[in-house]
């Protein structure tokens, strides 16, 4: 028995969707998963995280009448821009063109194209036009993001597509009872997990911001006698959803300060003596800033706010 990597989602949603009898009231339909594919990259042009030969996609296909899909289409831009916009990245999107190995009829590329350039207007988004780049089965949008670097990464990607539909024989039920063809919009956000992250990694050098840090607070007590507050301290943040590590090693106070600057945790939490008899703490930010002595409560707060905004800076500074 011979077995296949998978190379795309596209037709085992294809098949989820032809399961059962699809009406006009059902659509738009919206399938997504997180997918694991794969692509035979050539060895010289692996990179990392970037460019890999098995991957995550975050994949959802939008089934959907005509009539419907500039509105699903603005529904992606929007989608792309709510979860772009805490990383402060830097984008660009472009509108790729019929190439010239294409399939079906130029009337549908015209529509399809013509559609997707109606919802980057109708947004107020910028883009520019790459003539003769989009797939094979239809017109797409691709997102292009800016890391520290300078450099530039494909992610997003929302291609609009009549053929899978037509070689599929995917039909919908219209009000008349006549079987009608629906438009397949393939859509990825991140478009590799695994790229995303690397993005992420090297655009932030490490140092991401709190609500996305995997350790937010480092809570280091002097002696071992204020491991105790510390202990309390930390249990009273985690309670409030905070990521936390208490810090108890035998090691001095400087160490472990500059062992969580290394680390990148956004805030270290410095207990003593004076701490531990006034419910407080000393708080310094990874950027060295010392903020001093803060109650408890007032840092809760602050800190609060920051990851409920989802801010990609510092509140305190």
């Amino acid at each position: 028995q011979q077995f296949a990597v998978k190379p795309m989602n596209c037709p085992g949603h294809i098949i989820v969707y032809k399961s059962s009898s699809v009406s006009y009231r059902d659509l738009p339909m919206k399938l997504f998963e997180f997918g694991k594919v794969h692509r035979y990259e050539r060895s010289g042009v692996l990179h990392g995280l970037f460019r890999v030969r098995g991957f995550v996609q975050d994949d959802a296909h939008i089934f959907c009448t005509r009539e419907q899909i500039q509105q699903e289409i603005m529904g992606v831009i929007d989608f792309v821009q709510k979860i772009y916009s805490p990383f402060n990245f830097e984008y660009r999107a472009e509108l790729s063109t019929r190439p010239e190995d294409y399939m079906g009829e130029v009337e549908l590329w015209d529509i399809a194209t013509k559609a997707l350039e109606d919802s980057l207007k109708a947004k107020n988004m910028e883009f520019k036009v790459n003539e003769g780049d989009g797939a094979f089965y239809g017109p797409k949008i691709d997102y292009h993001i800016k890391d520290s670097l300078g450099r530039e990464w494909q992610c997003a990607t929302i291609q609009l597509d009549f053929m899978m539909p037509e070689r599929f024989g995917i039909k919908y039920i219209g009000p008349d009872n006549d079987e009608y063809q629906p438009v397949m919009i393939h859509r990825a956000i991140y478009g590799s997990v695994e790229r995303f992250m690397g993005i992420l990694i090297e655009h932030f050098a490490g140092a991401f911001p709190t609500w996305f840090a995997p350790t937010q607070i480092a809570v280091i007590p002097i002696a071992d006698r204020h491991i105790e507050y510390a202990e309390s301290v930390a249990s009273e943040l985690k309670n409030k959803g905070f990521r936390v590590e208490v810090d108890d090693r035998q090691k001095s106070t400087n160490y472990k300060i500059r062992d969580a600057q290394m680390l990148k945790v956004p805030y270290m939490l410095i207990v003593g003596d004076r701490e531990s008899e006034r419910g407080t703490v000393s708080v310094r930010l990874r950027s060295e800033k010392d903020l001093g002595s803060v109650e408890l409560d007032a840092f809760i707060e602050k800190l609060s706010e920051e990851i409920r905004t989802r801010r990609a800076t510092s509140i305190f500074e």
